[in-house]
Order: structure tokens, then C-alpha cells, then sequence
């Protein structure tokens, strides 16, 4: 009869058999060795772009961002960013008013389609930007006011 003392030192010893031969599964990394942090600490749109290497911003039709008008609560905003156009590299959400004004980065290629959602944290009311990286080195973005009424960063 097995008691709960052998079950504990047998799991033990065959996680230090795995761990040994390489098998032991490795813990799971959200940033990768690429994490430009000078990116997330950028306060200004061209703080931003000379971080991220790309061209001053013109706004564009092509580029849609999706939000509520008004969020109920600023720690769930759901947030959006598209285009139809061909060669985007990045997609940006931006929020203007967040400590960090660089809210998401999702780096596409040609084989998905450039569009992306999430949801953002936001203290208080503020634009949202949606901001296309293109292969060509342009950028383009489109940007919208969502007026929050129950802060989200610690409001």
C-alpha cells in the first residue's frame, strides 16, 4: 500500500530524473530577448517612434481603432487596431494619458491579417491610438477618445 509520503518521493525523484536528462519543462517567458524597454517608458509620441525606429506619424483612413465611446471601468477596456493594408510589420495601442504610454506591440507578418484586440488598463479619460508600422518604413495611425468613469490604474 502506497502512502502519501512514498507518492511525494517517488513524484520527486522522476522530476529529478527529467529535470537531469533536459525533459523538465522550462517556465513559460511573456518578453522575449527583444524587449525594447525604452519603448514602454516612452512618454510622447516621437519619444516613441525614435525608440521603435519609425518615421514621424501621419494619421490615416486605412488605420481603424476600436473602443467604447465610454468604459464603465478603466481596468477592462476593450481596445482594438486594424488596417487593410499590405506590409504592416507592427501594430501599436497607444494611451495617451496611461503612465506608460505604450499600451500593446504585435509584430505581423503578411500571413495574418493586421488585425489585433485587447484590453488595456486606463486611469482616466484619454485618447487611444491605433498605430500602423509599415513595411516601408511609414507609419500611420487613427485615434479615438474613450471617457472612463471608474479609473483603472489604481483611480
Amino acid at each position: 500500500m502506497h502512502t502519501r509520503r512514498d507518492m511525494l518521493s517517488h513524484s520527486a525523484k522522476v522530476a529529478a530524473m527529467l529535470a537531469a536528462a533536459g525533459m523538465f519543462p522550462t517556465l513559460a517567458q511573456a518578453q522575449s530577448s527583444t524587449y525594447n524597454t525604452a519603448a514602454f517608458e516612452a512618454k510622447s509620441m516621437a519619444d516613441l517612434m525614435k525608440a521603435l525606429g519609425g518615421s514621424a506619424p501621419a494619421e490615416s483612413k486605412d488605420v481603424t481603432v476600436t473602443a467604447p465611446d465610454i468604459a464603465e471601468n478603466g481596468a477592462v477596456v476593450p481596445v482594438g487596431a486594424a488596417t487593410s493594408l499590405a506590409g504592416v510589420k507592427k501594430l501599436l495601442i497607444l494611451v495617451e494619458k496611461n503612465p506608460a504610454l505604450l499600451a500593446a506591440v504585435f509584430e505581423l507578418t503578411d500571413a495574418v491579417e493586421a488585425d489585433v484586440s485587447t484590453r488595456v488598463k486606463m486611469g482616466q479619460s484619454s485618447n487611444v491610438y491605433a498605430v500602423a508600422m509599415m513595411a516601408d518604413g511609414k507609419t500611420l495611425f487613427a485615434q479615438k477618445e474613450v471617457k472612463v468613469t471608474l479609473g483603472g490604474c489604481g483611480g
